[in-house]
């Protein structure tokens, strides 16, 4: 399996197959968009039953990654290995902790993605919840950006960000979205109970179907003329002052 492997993927069917046989963790799967064999469907058939992203693309973009004989699929590998939410959530509450995560939406930038991770890490965040499709890939460069701290930082994959949303707040979390058009800032929040920051792309914000699941929504006061901050130093300010709160 050596000779199909490079850097942060793996090309080849059946060498995919064997990674994920091997237990290794993939970020997402790039499949020939007509490709259409029983390796290919056992490979699905596997991809499906361990909630591995899937994306058809045509063959153009997958000879633009390699040149090597891909035979229709390349998968990309993760840096961590994926964590249970729930078992996150149990651990917290059994450790006598009030639970404290960040959930990401529409995040694709990897330097902000492991810039987050390294804040989080160091703020005792207990996991990161990204989405399976539209997040940043979870490499050698996010682990880099990171300075390592993924090597410690809880990652959940959500397959769907709004039922994850809502098992947060069944499990008594509360869900704060952070946004600008928000009318309350962040010093106005109790960040002393069980909470998970929502923090959005700098271009889209965050999806409305979310805005309206959260449980209040909250904002940085911005005293300049630019109208936000970058999504990773907004997020390191606002963990911070959940750690305020929750150290006073």
């Amino acid at each position: 399996m050596h000779s199909n492997f490079k850097a942060d993927f793996i090309y080849g069917t059946r060498a995919i197959i064997e990674a994920i046989e091997s237990g290794k963790e993939l970020d997402k799967l790039f499949i020939q968009k007509d490709a259409k064999n029983e390796l290919t469907g056992e490979l699905l058939k596997l991809c499906r039953e361990l909630s591995i992203p899937v994306q058809r693309v045509p063959i153009e973009k997958l000879n633009r990654i390699t040149r090597k004989n891909h035979q229709g699929a390349i998968a990309y590998v993760s840096a961590v290995s994926f964590a249970s939410l729930d078992n996150l959530i149990s651990e917290s509450y059994q450790k006598g902790e009030n639970p404290f995560f960040i959930i990401l939406d529409r995040i694709t930038d990897v330097r902000n993605f492991g810039a987050i991770s390294r804040t989080a890490e160091c703020a005792g965040v207990n996991g990161i919840i990204v989405p399976s499709r539209g997040s940043a890939q979870i490499g050698s460069d996010a682990m880099k950006t990171s300075a390592g701290a993924l090597n410690y930082m809880p990652i959940c994959r959500a397959d769907n960000l709004k039922t994850t949303i809502l098992s947060l707040k069944e499990n008594g979390i509360q869900v704060v979205a952070c946004s600008e058009k928000a009318k309350h800032t962040i010093y106005e929040m109790d960040f002393s109970v069980p909470v998970a920051l929502l923090m959005g792309s700098e271009e889209d914000g965050i999806s409305p179907e979310y805005l309206k699941l959260c449980d209040s929504h909250a904002k940085l006061p911005i005293q300049g003329k630019i109208e936000s901050l970058n999504v990773s130093v907004a997020t390191g300010i606002i963990s911070y002052e959940v750690i305020r709160q929750r150290t006073k």
